[in-house]
């Protein structure tokens, strides 16, 4: 094994760990539904902290999970075209893919990203609500985090990639 395919590995497993992890907030995401839904429809109120939190968890859920689907293949593709691609043309458009879109685009939400971030921690910034969460820099954060580990995920793709055609491929 070499160090390309040992790289892509342990960026694969940081990863997973991660997604593996946050896919548990899947729970705590329904019971929070559950308990706001119950507390407006049964009990007449309403609880903008409840609201809140739901919106927190489902992009926690998504901004640490959606690397994890991605290094798992798990994503949205258009299969169209790509099935009828021979492994190494399907491996040149995932390289070119990372290369000129997907790390490109990771980049430039960290740089932002991490802006936005500090501002928000620097202020202590909280919901525009009066009643709503504390702490809006938390899940600013986890929007910086989450792209850090897609820019890993990509990574481990693009090893994947490489190997792939320094094997020659079928095709």
């Amino acid at each position: 094994m070499g160090w390309l395919e040992r790289l892509a590995g342990k960026l694969e497993r940081i990863v997973a760990f991660f997604g593996r992890s946050a896919a548990w907030l899947l729970l705590l995401l329904m019971a929070v539904i559950v308990a706001d839904v119950t507390l407006r429809h049964w009990f007449v109120i309403g609880s903008t902290k409840l609201q809140e939190l739901e919106w927190h968890l489902h992009g926690g859920l998504f901004l640490l999970t959606m690397a994890w689907a991605y290094s798992r293949n798990s994503h949205v593709r258009i299969e169209l075209v790509s099935e009828r691609l021979s492994e190494r043309a399907r491996a040149i458009i995932e390289l070119a893919g990372i290369a000129l879109l997907l790390i490109p685009y990771v980049a430039a939400i960290l740089w932002f990203g991490s802006d936005y971030l500090a501002y928000s921690f620097a202020f202590n910034e909280g919901s525009a609500s009066a009643t709503g969460l504390p702490w809006r820099w938390i899940i600013k954060g986890i929007l910086v985090f989450g792209f850090a580990l897609l820019g890993l995920a990509a990574i481990a793709r693009a090893c994947r990639a490489v190997l792939t055609l320094r094997a020659g491929g079928a095709g």
